[in-house]
């Protein structure tokens, strides 16, 4: 059986994937996702930090105007999708505090805050004292920080959510199963095949399977690099209605080498996150991993031992060769790429959607995806 009725079949249905297929339907597409769980994945397991100046790593320059050029369009996005669907999607401004601990982690965030100002970065440094006037939770010890009031916060669930519906209302066709092979006839992909044996059929093909893109088979030698999973272990606390506000905003700081957040949402969720292990695809929660975010986190807030631990969770980030996302047309006509965005897959939702979505209605790449071209990997013949 064949179905030949989209002109955009998007294949993955996480946060990157619905929001593609919700901004093109918006240009006049027809379109469909296939995903066996559509509004699982990644998205589930985030934290929701959107925060492209505290998250900057030096050499990530060029990732830095796609970050705050999808961090500009937040606020309009989250609140274009909670009125298309009726849902929240706990977007807030709260801002992110960055903090150190002893001697060496102040002069390091001493080092970015200089490197935030070289490239015009809002970012604000403040005393220990400061620090703590801002956040009252946090340990006597805190030797300084950087506060940046545009790093905000997003619900990855809530999001998911908002979309999946919001695909819905706009007429996206959601296939619930498996994308077994890609479809390739006269060298241009040209849909997939379920693993039912069903034919979805469609002008364009968009990857947006995470870092599962690059496994589907039938994909040609070379047209997609690798995407490696990095898997993120992560920690839902309760903050009773007495404890609050124990935070107010994104709290985060590097403990003994390792990154640690904290972020409070309104409803009185706290996650902390996140570890960063290169252990394939296992999304096994481990005790050592809820030990050190456990420990790191009672180092940041001593407070932190007095909440109920309510879930743990671990997923999976789809990291490129070079961390940076892979983003338009490939090598294979008719097959387009929406993936590999690492630890940044919540924060460019929006300027992913937006990006891909003018590209499959105009054919044309915007000037702001060029630097991320799937093709920036294919090697040139000798």
């Amino acid at each position: 059986m064949s179905r030949s009725d989209a002109d955009v079949l998007v294949v993955g249905g996480g946060l990157i994937g619905l929001a593609v297929a919700w901004r093109s339907a918006g240009r006049g597409l027809r379109v469909a996702v296939v995903d066996p769980d559509p509004g699982h994945g990644a998205g589930q397991v985030a934290a929701g930090m959107l925060a492209p100046v505290t998250e900057l790593q030096y050499g990530e320059e060029p990732l830095l105007r796609l970050g705050l050029a999808s961090n500009a369009r937040y606020a309009g996005f989250a609140a274009e999708l909670e009125a298309a669907s009726g849902l929240p999607t706990g977007y807030r401004a709260t801002g992110t505090l960055a903090v150190a601990l002893d001697a060496d982690d102040k002069a390091e965030l001493s080092e970015l805050h200089a490197f935030h100002r070289r490239l015009g970065l809002d970012s604000t440094w403040l005393t220990g004292r400061e620090a703590r006037r801002l956040e009252p939770m946090l340990a006597p010890g805190i030797r300084g920080g950087l506060h940046v009031a545009d790093d905000h916060q997003v619900d990855g669930r809530r999001l998911l959510a908002a979309l999946l519906r919001a695909c819905a209302h706009a007429g996206v066709t959601v296939h619930r199963g498996t994308a077994a092979e890609l479809l390739v006839e006269h060298d241009r992909a040209t849909g997939v095949r379920l693993s039912t044996g069903e034919l979805l059929t469609a002008g364009r093909t968009v990857l947006a399977a995470g870092c599962h893109s690059h496994l589907l088979p039938g994909l040609p030698d070379g047209v997609l690099p690798p995407v490696r999973p990095v898997k993120g272990q992560i920690l839902r606390l309760r903050i009773p209605p007495a404890y609050r506000p124990f935070l107010s905003r994104n709290v985060r700081a590097v403990v003994r080498g390792s990154h640690l957040y904290l972020v409070p949402r309104a409803d009185g969720e706290l996650v902390i996150g996140a570890t960063s292990e290169e252990q394939g695809y296992d999304t096994t929660v481990t005790a050592g991993g809820v030990y050190e975010l456990l420990r790191d986190a009672h180092e940041l807030v001593p407070g932190i031992t007095e909440l109920p631990l309510v879930e743990t969770g671990a997923g999976l980030r789809p990291g490129s060769p070079d961390n940076a996302p892979l983003l338009g047309p490939t090598a294979l006509p008719g097959l387009v790429a929406a993936t590999g965005h690492y630890r940044n897959g919540v924060l460019l939702t929006p300027v992913t959607a937006d990006l891909l979505a003018d590209y499959l209605a105009t054919g044309a790449v915007p000037a702001l995806a060029a630097p991320f071209s799937p093709s920036r990997f294919v090697r040139s013949p000798a």
